[in-house]
């Protein structure tokens, strides 16, 4: 059983900067491929970014391409999304999610995911 509860969401202006967390409990989250997702009112809930079980590799949607980053630390059991210059449009619930299968679903599928968090939520105003 893997439990996740995300963190560091809030208010913040068009142009600012958010970190989120999310800590994972669980021996073996390091060898989870984690993602987070978001969900804004009104619309599907949609990929953001995803980090493969070591870090090595990372993937994001292209809204938001150079402007956030996914990375984890195994060590502390967490993954981070560094969110930098947000647009209003950013403004969701974000959501971690945990893969504890490794499946080979395309990482950008809510189904590759069977662990979710409770979420955060961002508000970006403009």
């Amino acid at each position: 059983q893997v439990q996740l509860v995300e963190s560091g969401g809030g208010l913040v202006q068009a142009g600012g900067s958010l970190r989120l967390s999310c800590a994972a409990s669980g021996r073996t989250f390091s060898l989870y491929p984690m993602a987070w997702f978001r969900q804004a009112p009104g619309k599907e809930r949609e990929f953001v970014a995803a980090i493969s079980w070591s870090g090595g590799s990372t993937y994001y949607v292209d809204s938001i391409q150079g402007r956030f980053i996914i990375s984890r630390d195994n060590a502390k059991n967490t993954v981070y999304l560094q969110m930098n210059s947000l647009k209003p449009e950013d403004t969701a619930v974000y959501y971690c999610a945990a893969d504890s299968h490794r499946s080979t679903t395309y990482y950008a599928r809510t189904g590759k995911y069977d662990y979710w968090g409770r979420g955060t939520q961002v508000t970006v105003s403009s």
